[in-house]
């Protein structure tokens, strides 16, 4: 196989490394050498940017192929509508209420609106046991590439069981932008023009080339494709001209609650960041096939949050989660629903399918069962192993998914906790002090309200809310005795 170098994935990467990956006489993982975990994460991948999940637009080839050599989740959530509860939830399987992480950090607590929102935590305690410290006793090596947002020095990477660290620190977004020099510590800079998405893959395929004799953790957590959007230089040319060729019907916009949403997929530099995204996840997967070590590598793909299609102005909307409702920093579908793929040679069927709902938390038993490790569920406490819906079962037997983000934000969400019990799903709206309730089977897009009609389903999940809430010690908001003083809100920041 050729090698292939940063910004130059041709167009046969997808079809000669993934169908590598489908043609592989794959092995039982629980024999042999202790597979290896590689865990791409997105940073704020929408539920629709890829073409499996429905996207017209966007050019992810590879992450489709992916997701056809292995389970595709369409209903997998994150445990918050922002970025640093959801990667915290996936270090310790824990929910971001109980380590007091809520939010982005360190979030952006507005004294003069209507609530006061609780403080978040701004580091991921180090007496937390994570899904890295858990591999590496166990003889893995260990890396972490990209963007990490749990706490400053002290709380990086390598404090958290990473025995090598490439970008992670408590930077939420490239301060530097996307193209060197990054103005990052951690990362060394490349030569001018270098592509920070082709960078961090650059790293990790460096780390696994030296280390593919022994179990390897690579957590790849790309910056892309958050603020700033900032095209792809080599990929733009061709996303401006599909656009061009782009047919959309109905409004390209729609108002929610003081914001707009956008609700068509038209943006030729966030598209290209996807894009680059993809062309990096067929690099790393051509690399790992020309290693011969796919057979024994476990590959999970997903995002921290929902895409940001809602804003305050219609101007800078990146991306749209239609038919989902709003996206990051809200909790309807569109701010917690995200892609989720898991590859497991001699365990996943080729182009399978898991209506289940799922949550990131589960990711944690996940990979310990996947592995043959022994669960340890005092750490992952919140999380239950998806690797019987990997073998065909149809259900995990838990009752609900629950949500807690008492905060405001810049994409316009306001405080708000909601719960998902089969087909049913009730926000509680805090500032509004109101609850809807969606029956998502039949209105994925929350768009009819079915509190008035339905009010002993609303009696039943709300107290089943309330109650997880008081079990999880939840810190609500207080009302601001301020507001009035105030009479509007700061101008708040999208997060990082």
């Amino acid at each position: 196989m050729p090698k292939l170098h940063a910004g130059k994935a041709p167009a046969f990467c997808m079809a000669v490394a993934l169908t590598l990956l489908l043609a592989i006489n794959a092995k039982a993982l629980n024999h042999g050498p202790k597979p290896n975990v590689v865990f791409i994460l997105v940073d704020d991948l929408g539920w629709k940017d890829l073409g499996i999940q429905g996207s017209v637009y966007y050019q992810t080839p590879h992450m489709d192929h992916l997701a056809e050599s292995g389970m595709r989740f369409t209903d997998a959530y994150t445990p918050a509508p922002m970025c640093s509860p959801t990667r915290a939830a996936i270090m310790t399987g824990k929910h971001p209420t109980r380590l007091k992480i809520t939010d982005w950090i360190p979030g952006d607590n507005s004294q003069t609106c209507k609530l006061v929102s609780p403080s978040t935590r701004c580091q991921l305690p180090l007496a937390e046991k994570t899904i890295a410290e858990v591999l590496k006793s166990y003889g893995y090596k260990t890396f972490f590439a990209g963007k990490w947002h749990l706490g400053s020095c002290g709380s990086f990477p390598e404090d958290h069981g990473f025995d090598l660290n490439k970008g992670g620190n408590d930077l939420g977004h490239p301060v530097g932008g996307y193209y060197a020099p990054y103005q990052n510590p951690q990362l060394e800079d490349g030569p001018p023009g270098e592509y920070l998405t082709d960078r961090l893959t650059k790293e990790s395929i460096r780390f696994m080339e030296k280390n593919q004799n022994q179990p390897f953790f690579i957590f790849l957590s790309f910056y892309a494709v958050h603020w700033p959007i900032q095209g792809c230089k080599r990929l733009l040319a061709e996303n401006q001209q599909r656009k061009k060729h782009q047919k959309h019907s109905g409004p390209p916009n729609r108002k929610e609650r003081g914001a707009t949403t956008k609700l068509w997929q038209d943006d030729p530099a966030y598209a290209s960041m996807v894009q680059a995204v993809d062309e990096n996840v067929g690099r790393f997967l051509a690399k790992l096939a020309e290693l011969k070590l796919a057979d024994r590598t476990i590959v999970i793909l997903t995002s921290d949050n929902g895409g940001l299609a809602t804003l305050a102005t219609k101007c800078s909307i990146p991306t749209s989660n239609a038919p989902l409702r709003t996206g990051k920093g809200w909790c309807y579908e569109g701010g917690i629903r995200v892609p989720l793929i898991i590859y497991a040679p001699g365990v996943t069927r080729g182009g399978s399918t898991c209506t289940v709902p799922v949550t990131s938390m589960d990711l944690f038993s996940t990979i310990l069962d996947l592995v043959g490790l022994p669960l340890q569920p005092s750490q992952h406490i919140d999380g239950l192993s998806l690797l019987p819906l990997m073998q065909g079962k149809t259900s995990l037997g838990r009752k609900a998914i629950y949500w807690h983000y008492p905060h405001y934000n810049g994409c316009r969400g306001t405080p708000s906790a909601a719960i998902r019990v089969g087909d049913w799903k009730l926000i509680e709206l805090y500032e509004q002090n109101k609850v809807e309730l969606y029956n998502l089977k039949n209105d994925i897009g929350e768009e009819r309200d079915l509190s008035a009609a339905y009010p002993a389903k609303v009696k039943e999940l709300r107290g089943m809310l309330h109650a997880w809430q008081k079990k999880v010690g939840v810190t609500p908001p207080k009302v601001n005795p301020m507001f009035r003083q105030y009479g509007s809100p700061q101008s708040l920041h999208l997060g990082p």
